[in-house]
């Protein structure tokens, strides 16, 4: 008789060949990370995604807007861990989990048992609420969204090649980024070399170096979290490139044709533009608030899931959530903050943890952020850092930030032709992926 809890894939605890399971739930920089770090333990690790390949999210804004190709961004999970004998790597997507059991059910119906879970599935785009403005206002998390993205940015200027009414060419030629986080100022600064370097000599009609860029933040400065000094240097160097920097102001309302904005004490103003990026905020996953339900955890206006200090969830010392989905909190009482070192940190802990349970301790002692700082890249040669402390700004912030980039591209392969390809960027402001894929320009709004 077929064991109830057994399924395709998953082995019966009583089977006398059984070493410990552990589930890896998302192959981004938090999973990724603990399937690597267990690499020497005694135990058979299953690492499940619903993509095939690891993603680096913090050059997506490259993708979007045509500096790199998908793949030069993107490593194939299998590739990656093929000298592991210890992982296989499957492809599902989790909707549910079965604390009792310890098993995760998938999209299709099968079960995967566990004896150690670790949660890794990342955030989605926060609309506050306002999921309508997805239509009009995309975001880059995936990269279908990125090349979505790439194409709405190149067809506007043809579509504006095309226009003969002045102000349906001005309109085109907006361009709104609605926060001003590392991200909104990477696709600001972006937007501004397209329009004033690559693009300058392509079109017969239009000038598209006197498109206008609007950076858009409800904080009364960009980069909120980083340092004032940061903050007044990433903006300045915006200003220099031609951006149209505005905070202390609310978006109220998007639609196909623009946006309306609301700046206290002042009416509402609506600013036509047919290219809006939406660069705002995270919630948790799908299944992650499926998670917080099941094992009836405490969780913050996101949705991420309070964890112990030790990263696991209060009452299931067998689950350990990481990444975008943790709501950590360093000695001090601060949050730590959703950033790629804060998950690959955190995935390595829990392989570490993992480690020191299978030899019998206890307990392990408390996960601790190193912080190595902060950086956000404005444009060429244009970057602000806060490296342990040291605030650095201008061309040596940029170098540091091509550096520790390079550096974190899983795939070496990669690495040597994202160095290629920014190499032929500085020198020429050519951005080789300018392609508009998807419907035929005919087809488009």
């Amino acid at each position: 008789m077929t064991n109830p809890r057994t399924s395709p894939g998953v082995r019966a605890e009583s089977d006398p060949a059984h070493r410990p399971r552990v589930v890896i739930l998302g192959g981004g920089f938090g999973g990724l990370g603990a399937a690597r770090a267990l690499r020497r333990a005694p135990v058979d690790v299953t690492l499940l995604d619903r993509r095939n390949f690891h993603l680096f999210q913090p050059l997506m804004y490259q993708v979007a807007t045509g500096s790199l190709s998908p793949g030069e961004i993107a490593a194939p999970l299998r590739s990656v861990l093929s000298a592991q004998k210890n992982v296989r790597v499957l492809l599902g997507e989790a909707v549910d989990v079965d604390p009792v059991a310890q098993a995760v059910i998938l999209a299709d119906g099968a079960r995967f048992a566990y004896d150690t879970l670790i949660v890794a599935t990342g955030s989605e785009t926060s609309y506050y609420g306002n999921d309508d403005w997805k239509e009009w206002a995309p975001s880059i998390k995936t990269l279908e969204e990125a090349t979505a993205v790439r194409h709405k940015i190149l067809y506007a200027f043809e579509a504006a090649e095309r226009a003969s009414d002045p102000e349906e060419i001005k309109s085109w030629l907006t361009f709104i980024i609605v926060g001003a986080g590392p991200t909104g100022l990477e696709l600001a600064g972006a937007l501004a070399e397209i329009a004033r370097e690559t693009l300058r000599h392509d079109f017969r009609t239009i000038r598209p170096q006197e498109a206008r860029i609007i950076l858009i933040e409800t904080a009364p400065r960009v980069l909120p979290p980083y340092p004032a000094d940061l903050s007044a240097k990433a903006e300045k160097s915006l200003s220099k490139l031609g951006v149209d920097v505005r905070t202390n102001v609310k978006v109220v309302r998007i639609d196909a044709t623009g946006v309306t904005v609301e700046e206290a004490g002042s009416a509402h103003e609506y600013i036509p533009a047919r290219t809006v990026l939406w660069a705002g905020g995270i919630v948790a996953s799908k299944f992650g608030k499926r998670l917080a339900t099941q094992l009836h955890a405490e969780t913050d206006r996101a949705g991420r899931i309070r964890v112990l200090p030790d990263l696991t969830v209060p009452g299931h010392p067998d689950i350990y959530i990481v990444g975008d989905l943790a709501l950590g909190f360093r000695p001090d009482g601060r949050q730590l903050p959703g950033v790629a070192q804060v998950a690959i940190q955190e995935g390595n802990y829990a392989a570490r943890a993992i480690r020191v349970r299978l030899k019998g301790a206890q307990s392990v002692p408390p996960f601790h952020y190193f912080d190595k700082g902060d950086m956000a890249v404005i444009g060429r040669a244009s970057a602000v850092a806060n490296i342990f402390g040291v605030h650095i700004s201008g061309l040596p912030a940029w170098i540091i930030w091509l550096f520790i980039h390079l550096l974190y591209i899983v795939d070496f392969q990669s690495r040597v032709l994202v160095f290629v390809q920014w190499g032929f960027l500085y020198l020429t402001y050519n951005r080789g992926a300018r392609l508009i894929t998807g419907r035929s320009i005919t087809d488009a709004d």
